[in-house]
């Protein structure tokens, strides 16, 4: 099947969250899945939250859903934006558009990859500083 880039797209999910404590877990779950509710380009159609666990010093959780994205641009951004395990696309079998569409998913595909990239590189020198700050300081 061929379908416009603009066309609804219907998929599974599955986000999860590991931490410490159980509450920061379980208070970050309800906060992943309020931000999902207020997004304009996704309706969530089910959601199954599983309960947290401890597994060895830290405690998990994960959620379920089923999705309706208005587009491959709203999919692109659940993806880089709540980061899910995994996804499937339920009920397309071929996407076809217009090469300055796929253009577009690159760029913004590229965008995020370098805005996370300068967020490790300014993460790594950060700890950089301390380390040298810490190896001058008087024990």
């Amino acid at each position: 099947m061929h379908i416009p880039i603009k066309t609804m797209i219907t998929i599974k999910a599955l986000i999860e969250i590991a931490g410490f404590p159980q509450t920061h877990v379980d208070e970050t779950m309800e906060k992943v899945l309020e931000m999902l509710n207020k997004e304009p380009t996704i309706k969530i159609i089910k959601k199954e939250v599983g309960k947290a666990e401890k597994i060895k010093e830290l405690w998990s959780s994960f959620v379920d859903l089923e999705l309706d994205l208005d587009n491959l641009a709203a999919l692109h951004k659940f993806c880089f934006d709540y980061l899910p395990t995994s996804i499937e696309i339920q009920d397309i079998t071929e996407i076809k558009f217009e090469v300055k569409e796929l253009n577009n998913f690159i760029n913004d595909t590229l965008l995020k990859i370098h805005q996370y990239n300068n967020a490790v590189r300014n993460l790594h020198a950060e700890t950089a500083v301390l380390k040298h700050k810490m190896q001058k300081s008087p024990k």
